[in-house]
């Protein structure tokens, strides 16, 4: 009988500082180091994987905001992370936030703090139910609700040999969203880091459906940075600016779905290989204001897909306006030190560098 009294007064006290209210979820911590997948997932006892917290969220039952806080660590995900809640309902203003537990603007954050963020299931993904034709894929965090914003992370690809064979690509994709109806995903304040020969970061930020908002970001090294993929009409309110596009091997902007009201400014490209990519047709233009792109190999393309990126479109698609600068040839000045609050972004004061890209909001 007292093992039981004091059983229920453990619980009594768990309750009493973290209350879960009928149709309510409380906000979920995740620590990589001193987390456990069995706490109950508050500040004090949080968990340990990004993949719980999705069940978690997955099973619940009402509406409202829920944030999940992600402390400084490496979080592998052996399994693709999907927010899918059937059951719980977000809005424009009570949204699902993925996000760092300190961000880029806290005045005590550097680099090194950023959780880091890496795939190494196996590249299982079957489109349409069958086996990929190019040697295999998998997706790291999988978006599938509406009104969703990702934070704050460090975001690597997966260690694999890319380019096997003539025709095969082997392919992680970090951040998924396929639901074409979908609306509102912010992306904002993410380091997307690849490299060719170790970990490629095949394809950053693969997005279906309307309103994708991509802001205050850099890729650096990735092979493809975004993609608006299918949406069951054109891709509406959707904008890309103040990021950092640094040395990427294949092209920076796929704007298939992406409709003419495509936003984008205050970006800065450099050392790319081809910097857009319109649709098949590549019959809809697009406007660019206040905006770098230095050293590419080619600018507009149209077409393409995992394996290639398709053929040589007409550069007029791409409308430039006030402040846009354009340049074959030329580099950027990165800095380097990775002690530095400002690793992987421009040297003030070097060229770009007012445009202010990069994880940086607040000015």
């Amino acid at each position: 009988m007292k093992t039981l009294k004091t059983i229920f007064f453990i619980l009594l006290i768990v309750f009493v500082m973290n209350p879960v209210v009928e149709g309510q979820i409380p906000d979920l911590f995740i620590n990589a180091n001193s987390g456990n997948d069995h706490n109950i997932g508050s500040k004090g006892q949080p968990l340990k994987t990004l993949n719980e917290a999705a069940e978690r969220v997955n099973k619940a039952n009402g509406k409202g905001a829920i944030t999940i806080y992600i402390s400084e660590g490496i979080y592998g995900l052996d399994e693709t992370v999907t927010f899918h809640p059937p059951n719980w309902h977000f809005s424009k203003d009570e949204r699902l936030t993925i996000r760092a537990t300190v961000l880029p603007d806290d005045a005590d954050w550097n680099p090194g703090m950023m959780p880091v963020i890496v795939s190494t299931m196996p590249l299982d993904f079957k489109p349409n139910g069958r086996v990929d034709p190019l040697g295999g894929a998998s997706y790291g965090i999988q978006i599938e609700t509406g009104h969703v914003t990702i934070q704050g992370l460090r975001v690597l690809g997966t260690p694999v040999h890319e380019r096997p064979k003539d025709g095969l690509v082997k392919r992680n994709y970090p951040i998924v969203r396929e639901g074409r109806n979908l609306d509102d995903l912010r992306i904002t304040q993410c380091l997307f880091i690849g490299d060719k020969q170790a970990i490629p970061n095949h394809l950053a930020i693969l997005a279906s459906g309307q309103g994708v908002v991509v802001d205050h970001c850099v890729f650096y090294h990735c092979k493809d940075a975004i993609v608006f993929w299918f949406s069951d009409e054109p891709a509406r309110n959707c904008e890309v600016h103040h990021n950092l596009f640094i040395g990427n091997y294949g092209a920076n902007v796929w704007s298939w779905s992406a409709d003419e009201d495509l936003k984008f400014y205050n970006n800065v490209v450099g050392n790319t290989n081809v910097f857009w990519i319109l649709n098949r047709d590549g019959q809809k233009s697009f406007s660019l204001s206040n905006s770098l792109v230095i050293g590419y190999n080619e600018l507009v393309n149209k077409g393409g897909g995992p394996s290639g990126f398709g053929e040589k479109a007409d550069s007029n698609k791409l409308k430039l306006g006030e402040g846009v600068i354009i340049k074959k040839e030329g580099t950027l000045q990165i800095e380097e030190d990775p002690i530095k609050r400002n690793y992987l972004h421009l040297i003030p004061g070097s060229l770009g560098a007012d445009l202010g890209a990069g994880l940086f909001i607040k000015n």
